[in-house]
C-alpha cells in the first residue's frame, strides 16, 4: 500500500508499530499529546484520536484520563490473546465514559 493509498491516521497507527518493534518505544513510555501528535503528522486531533483508539483496540496502547497514553507491557509479545486486547481496550472504554459521565453529572449539581 503507497502513501498515498493510506489513511492519515492509519500512518500514525503504522508508526508506533514500527517504534514500538525496534524498541524506540519500549513499554510504559509515554506517547506524546494528542496536540502534540497531531502537529508531529500535520493532522487535526481527531485524526489522532482516531489513530490511539485503533492503537487501544491492539493492545499497543492504554490510557488515562488525564495523563496520557502509554505504550502497554506485553505490546511487543505477539502471543497475547486477542480476547484478552478486547476485554482491556473495553475495561479502558468504561473507565472513560465513566470519568464522563461523573463530570457531566458534577456539572448538574453545580
Amino acid at each position: 500500500m503507497s502513501n498515498e493509498a493510506t489513511q492519515p491516521y492509519q500512518r500514525i497507527v503504522q508508526d508506533v508499530r514500527d517504534k514500538v518493534r525496534s524498541g524506540r518505544l519500549p513499554a510504559g513510555e509515554k506517547l506524546p499529546s494528542t496536540r502534540e501528535l497531531a502537529e508531529e503528522y500535520g493532522v487535526a486531533p481527531g485524526t489522532v484520536q482516531r489513530a490511539l483508539t485503533e492503537l487501544r483496540s491492539a493492545g499497543l496502547i492504554y490510557s488515562h484520563q488525564g495523563r496520557g497514553s502509554f505504550i502497554t507491557d506485553t505490546a511487543n509479545e505477539s502471543s497475547e490473546d486477542s480476547t484478552v486486547r478486547a476485554l482491556r481496550a473495553l475495561e479502558e472504554r468504561v473507565a472513560d465514559l465513566a470519568a464522563r459521565l461523573e463530570r457531566v453529572e458534577r456539572g448538574r449539581d453545580d
